[in-house]
C-alpha cells in the first residue's frame, strides 16, 4: 500500500536559496591604487541564506544554526539543523567577525516555513 503523506515525511535535504554579497572594499590602499574605472578585486561582504521547511513535522520548534571549524582557519561551516523530516544541511562560509547590528543587514527569522539569516561582515577602519 502506498500513502499520499509517506513521501510528504520522508527523509530529505531541505531547498534553499543562497546568495553571497561581494563588493569593492574601498580601504585607504585599494583608494590609492585603483580607481571606478580599473576598481580592486571583489571581496565577500556578507551571506543571505534562506532556507526553506515546509513539511516539518513540529512547526513550533525553530531551526538553528551553528558554526563549526573548517579544515582551513579561513574558512567555517554553517551547519543548519531543523529536525524530522528534514536532514541537516551545511555550508562552507568564510570565517569573519559578523556585524550582528539589523542596521547593518542583520536579519535571523524562521516565519511561514523559512528560515532567513542575513549577516554582513564587519569592517575595520584604520586609523594612525
Amino acid at each position: 500500500t502506498y500513502y499520499s503523506w509517506t513521501d510528504k515525511y520522508r527523509p530529505r535535504k531541505p531547498r534553499y536559496f543562497n546568495r553571497v554579497k561581494t563588493g569593492y572594499d574601498w580601504n585607504k590602499y585599494n583608494k590609492t591604487h585603483y580607481d571606478r574605472d580599473n576598481p580592486p578585486p571583489k571581496t565577500v561582504q556578507g551571506y543571505k541564506f534562506n532556507i526553506f521547511y515546509p513539511d516539518l513535522i513540529d512547526p513550533s520548534k525553530t531551526p538553528e544554526f551553528h558554526l563549526l571549524k573548517a579544515t582551513e582557519s579561513d574558512y567555517c561551516i554553517i551547519k543548519f539543523t531543523a529536525g524530522p523530516p528534514y536532514e541537516d544541511v551545511a555550508f562552507k562560509i568564510i570565517n569573519k567577525e559578523w556585524n550582528k547590528s539589523r542596521k547593518h543587514g542583520f536579519k535571523s527569522t524562521f516565519e511561514r516555513g523559512i528560515l532567513s539569516l542575513y549577516f554582513n561582515f564587519k569592517t575595520n577602519w584604520y586609523r594612525r
